[in-house]
């Protein structure tokens, strides 16, 4: 429908009073019952409270988090991944194909101006005749009537955002792009917390190296001596078999521990964007030691979590396009107004007499799709639904996470303090069996037992170092890097597990 006058003010009221009207729903956060405190946080944690609700502003990871673990090699590493991380430039990607669909969405509030420019020509008319002469007989034909016109002009509309389709589009947009952005700092802690959890593997699997190197030279010396008994009469060839398998079996640990850290080595380097050709880490560096995890942990930290505060801006984008489907039912209104020269000669086409405009508003509204709208709305709400329990999901999954590597560093640290005392008694025992031996009071499988006991225990301890360096660097990530909350609310937790 073309209205052919903008005077009526009656169009101009209509449109002031619908241009008030909006389709969009007022956004709240989903709401999520938790627990009023985290089950291993110790009691004065529960003074501090759990959880408050995802803010995207403060959902910050801090740089170098890593430099809490004091590893030189691994700043580096971590510097180097920064541009080579291929999970980071991958996300990166992402964000500015989400920032681009920002300033698209955001066109559709300004006006559109085209230009035109052209020339035709044209025939119309035409005719055919016949005539004779004395002793000679010929024909005529008209062509009719050829003409060549030029025009030269210029367009622009505008479609009015009356109920917020327009607006509502771009606030999806934009929460769409901060969770893109947030995406992309969820990638970069997860990438950055994968290359240290490897590079620390790497550290315990070359400890684990040295130790049957170590290991080895004992029991080389070993079944030397116990040849030099066998030859001595004092031995038998069963202790000369046993301290033997005893020795192949610990070459074969050596080769898969050396099989392992070249694996380790190879996926570091693709963590760091490098062929594993491309990539070498001398091996001798000893695993750091933790630092040490508050006891009392405040529930800001999760607000800081980029993956939750991802989680938050989906909820709010889809809240936007149920807004946006909504604003389907209702008409369209456009202002539009075209103006230029048409002529019939280009010397002159820009002259009064070929001036033309036009100029007027439209309203279009759809009377019947067959409930088409009516799906994209229940489509658009349905996705709300989706983004809201994904973002509840996402918060009872941190809580988990808080909670399992909360007991699982508070219980490594005894275990270490338990295996380092296990390491001393098995030595112990050892030297004591060694002298035995010697004297003759013992069997050979006496020390056969105290040796692999030793080996048992001093690889446990590596490993339970590994383990305990991996959780703590995984609660690290849990809480975005940071053991303290961002501003004044800071809350001051004293200092837990030792060394």
């Amino acid at each position: 429908m073309q209205f052919k006058t903008l005077h009526s003010p009656a169009i101009w009221l209509a449109a002031a009073l619908l241009a008030g009207c909006s389709t969009q729903s007022a956004y709240q956060r989903p709401a999520l019952d938790v627990p009023a405190q985290f089950k291993e946080a110790t009691p004065e944690a529960a003074e501090a409270g759990i959880w408050r609700p995802a803010d995207p502003s403060r959902a910050q990871v801090p740089d170098s988090w890593w430099e809490l673990f004091g590893d030189e090699q691994l700043n580096r590493l971590q510097q180097q991944a920064a541009t080579g991380n291929q999970s980071i430039a991958q996300a990166a990607a992402r964000l500015r194909a989400a920032q681009a669909a920002v300033a698209s969405s955001q066109a559709g509030l300004f006006p559109t101006l085209g230009s035109t420019a052209g020339a035709t020509r044209s025939r119309s008319g035409g005719g055919s005749g016949a005539s004779g002469a004395s002793g000679t007989g010929g024909n005529t034909a008209s062509s009719g009537n050829i003409s060549t016109n030029y025009s030269l002009g210029l367009n622009a509309s505008w479609e009015l955002d009356l109920w917020g389709r327009v607006s509502g589009t771009v606030s999806a947009s934009q929460a769409s792009a901060q969770a893109s952005s947030d995406d992309l700092a969820a990638a970069r802690l997860s990438a950055q917390a994968s290359i240290t959890q490897t590079y620390f593997s790497l550290r315990a699997a070359d400890a684990s190296v040295r130790l049957l190197q170590e290991t080895l030279q004992s029991y080389e010396q070993s079944l030397k001596l116990t040849n030099n008994r066998y030859r001595a009469g004092v031995a038998s060839s069963a202790d000369v078999a046993q301290a033997e398998a005893q020795y192949k079996s610990t070459q074969a640990q050596l080769i898969e521990a050396q099989t392992s850290r070249a694996q380790l080595e190879h996926a570091l380097a693709a963590l760091l964007g490098l062929p594993p050709a491309a990539f070498s880490l001398e091996a001798g560096a000893e695993l750091p030691p933790p630092p040490e995890v508050p006891a009392m942990l405040s529930s800001q930290l999760l607000e800081q979590r980029p993956d939750i505060a991802a989680a938050e801006r989906r909820v709010a984008a889809a809240n936007a396009q149920v807004g946006v489907a909504r604003a389907a039912f209702f008409p369209a209104l456009t202002l539009s107004a075209t103006a230029g020269y048409r002529g019939a000669s280009l010397s002159n086409l820009v002259s009064a007499p070929n001036l033309f405009w036009s100029l007027g508003p439209s309203l279009a509204l759809a009377l019947f799709d067959g409930g088409a709208r009516t799906a994209a709305v229940e489509s658009a709400r349905a996705s709300l639904d989706l983004a809201a329990a994904t973002y509840r999901q996402t918060v009872l999954t941190a809580l988990q996470e808080v909670e399992d590597n909360l007991v699982t560093a508070s219980a490594l640290a005894r275990e270490q303090q338990v295996q380092i005392e296990a390491v001393a008694a098995a030595q112990k025992a050892l030297d004591v069996v060694n002298n035995q031996y010697r004297a003759g009071t013992v069997a050979y499988l006496n020390v056969l037992s105290a040796q692999t006991t030793v080996l048992s225990a001093r690889r446990s301890l590596i490993d339970v170092r590994n383990r305990r360096l991996a959780a703590v660097n995984t609660l690290l990530k849990n809480v975005a890097g940071r053991w303290q909350p961002l501003g004044p609310a800071s809350v001051q937790g004293p200092q837990a597990v030792a060394r």
